[in-house]
């Protein structure tokens, strides 16, 4: 435990679980759909449903929809951004089976026709976790620079892209690979400790049966934190 774990997060009150957290969570939809979200639907689950209006949750999180930093004092008038943005956004409320209290999936979509659904947990001082991305089960905080690869379940795609890190003398600091079946879609989850350049990224989209790849730079707090290739 780090002294920012006792003292918390640099944020807009009242609650680092409610709201900088809930922001976090938003950033990190926007950054993995991989650019400005036109539409968001947002359900909240939990404690997140039964006081996140009063918390801020709800304005958190559209606030992280908009690239807005836990600490940006335009998050408690995040709905009115919204509009000016050109954000839809509904907020309504979920039952899930064993998922923390502070939880909230996120389906969003990019004017391009690009859509996410995420499902992350607020685990209190601003820290987040990633449970799911499009119904595949993942497990990552945005705390490493993360790789999202998405694939297709064929023998060498995983030799392929580690070899091509290890060539660049990226290390590997946690991995994990999940698909729906057997020959369908693949996701992997790749952090790393080195920082990965835009050329490099888009190096790896071009590796067969790769379909897309989204990194995530924990270093870069603001709208280009992430990018998609």
């Amino acid at each position: 435990m780090d002294i920012f774990d006792i003292l918390g997060p640099v944020m807009v009150g009242p609650s680092s679980s409610h709201t900088a957290g809930a922001a976090r969570i938003g950033c990190m939809a926007r950054t993995l759909l991989g650019s400005a979200p036109v539409k968001a639907n947002i359900y909240l689950h939990g404690s997140f449903a039964e006081t996140g209006s009063g918390h801020g949750t709800d304005r958190a999180l559209v606030g992280g929809l908009l690239g807005m930093q836990p600490d940006d004092l335009r998050i408690p008038f995040a709905f009115d951004e919204a509009k000016k943005a050109g954000l839809a956004f509904t907020v309504d409320t979920i039952e899930l089976r064993d998922a923390h209290p502070n939880t909230a999936v996120i389906s969003v979509w990019s004017a391009d026709g690009r859509n996410l659904e995420l499902q992350a947990s607020s685990l209190g001082g601003g820290r987040i976790m990633v449970n799911k991305l499009d119904g595949i089960d993942v497990n990552f905080t945005g705390a490493y620079n993360t790789l999202v690869v998405r694939n297709h379940d064929e023998n060498g795609t995983l030799a392929a892209v580690t070899t091509i890190l290890n060539q660049l003398r990226i290390n590997v600091a946690n991995m994990s690979l999940c698909r729906h079946k057997r020959g369908g879609d693949a996701l992997m989850v790749i952090e790393t400790d080195q920082h990965i350049k835009p050329h490099q990224v888009a190096f790896l989209k071009e590796l067969p049966g790769i379909l897309s790849v989204t990194y995530y730079d924990k270093e870069v707090e603001s709208d280009d934190a992430g990018f998609d290739a």
